[in-house]
């Protein structure tokens, strides 16, 4: 069963972002009790589907990072699919617009009671300006708080974004929805392929509830060290 966890660890969600079962599972037995979330990406659940979810569960709640985007009759289908999964949070992406969102929304609602909450990624956080504006995108500064806005009117719980854009964000949505920042790393100066990157203590002086963590802990030596090392700067 998996652990529930108070405090700042309860905002940490770590990206088991690999591709073998085995390693994920020994990555969540490991962090179990230590954070709030484990996120299974695209890789690991194209690879093992279900099951991964299930084998996940036994640690700590999932975060299901999938980014549908599809016509709405397939998201909804799809949503309807993942809540019979053991997962709590399920993204799909802004962009796929108001009717999508809408019934992605009313999926969840019917299919899960509440207990799947969905999340609206905006820009992607490897997204810089100048790829925006190849496809024919406003900067990020006025795409990411206008999908924001869309994705909550369209009865979306709440946001991904970049740790940039949480002011924005914010300001377009108010402080009502759950809103959830990748691109965090141990010291704001370690982008990896994240173009917008953020420590975990000014994402969430910034406004971000949850922090999408992944090879800062997953790669470390020590991943239970290297949470406790974040944690203590949120503390």
């Amino acid at each position: 069963m998996s652990v529930a966890v108070d405090g700042p660890a309860a905002r940490i969600v770590v990206a088991l972002d690999v591709d073998e079962l085995d390693q994920a599972v020994a990555l969540a037995r490991r962090l179990s009790g230590r954070v709030g979330w484990l996120k299974v990406g695209l890789e690991l659940f194209t690879r093992e589907g279900p099951r991964a979810v299930a084998a996940i569960a036994e640690h700590a709640p999932v975060f299901l990072d999938l980014k549908l985007h599809d016509i709405p009759t397939t998201v909804a289908r799809s949503v309807a699919s993942v809540a019979r999964l053991d997962a709590g949070l399920l993204t799909v992406h802004a962009s796929g617009g108001p009717t999508m969102l809408r019934a992605a929304a009313d999926a969840a609602g019917e299919a899960s009671g509440g207990r799947l909450r969905l999340l609206a990624v905006t820009v992607l956080t490897s997204t810089s300006d100048d790829e925006l504006a190849a496809m024919g995108c406003d900067g990020a500064e006025v795409q990411v708080p206008r999908l924001a806005a869309m994705a909550i009117a369209s009865g979306i719980d709440g946001l991904v974004c970049a740790p940039v854009d949480l002011g924005r964000v914010r300001a377009a949505v108010g402080s009502d929805a759950l809103v959830v920042t990748p691109g965090i790393r141990a010291q704001a100066s370690d982008s990896d392929d994240h173009a917008r990157a953020m420590s975990a203590s000014a994402a969430v002086r910034a406004g971000a509830d949850l922090l999408v963590i992944g090879r800062p802990i997953t790669r470390a030596d020590d991943p239970v060290a290297a949470v406790e090392a974040i944690v203590a700067t949120l503390a």
